[in-house]
């Protein structure tokens, strides 16, 4: 039997020294966690892998995903409504296609096969329908 000290264990539990004896087999697993865990930050200290999310290098922005501050969400969503708004002034079947397309996911050979015309016919519509889209002033 060995002994282990769970305060270097649980440091936030244990605030002082308290011996528990374990058996032989829980004191290799601890002994080799530890030994992986003092591996690992060998490893990321001899490829210089280590790095502070407080050195203002911008790694802190990229690491961490910043909710949407409202005047974005609104930004947003007036965006959106401009371009349903754009879409719908299009001529009716442009409209439905690119509606199909681009909100619902579907594909320009399902459109044509729940309208019962040729793919290709689909496929100008909607490339018509975006120059459209991209002549008109926002």
């Amino acid at each position: 039997m060995k002994y282990i000290n769970l305060r270097e264990l649980y440091p936030d539990v244990y605030k002082t020294d308290t011996l528990v004896e374990v058996t032989e087999e829980v004191f290799a697993v601890i002994q080799a966690s530890d030994r992986a865990e003092d591996a690992y930050k060998r490893r990321m200290y001899r490829y210089k892998a280590q790095y502070s999310l407080d050195c203002n290098n911008g790694i802190e922005k990229v690491v961490m995903v910043q909710p949407p501050t409202p005047e974005e969400i609104l930004e947003d969503k007036q965006l959106r409504e401009q371009l349903y708004a754009a879409v719908m002034a299009l001529p009716d079947k442009q409209a439905k296609r690119i509606y199909a397309h681009f909100y619902l996911g579907m594909t320009p050979k399902e459109i044509a096969q729940a309208e019962g015309v040729d793919p290709g016919r689909v496929r100008d519509s909607i490339r018509k329908g975006l120059r459209k889209l991209a002549k008109q002033s926002w």
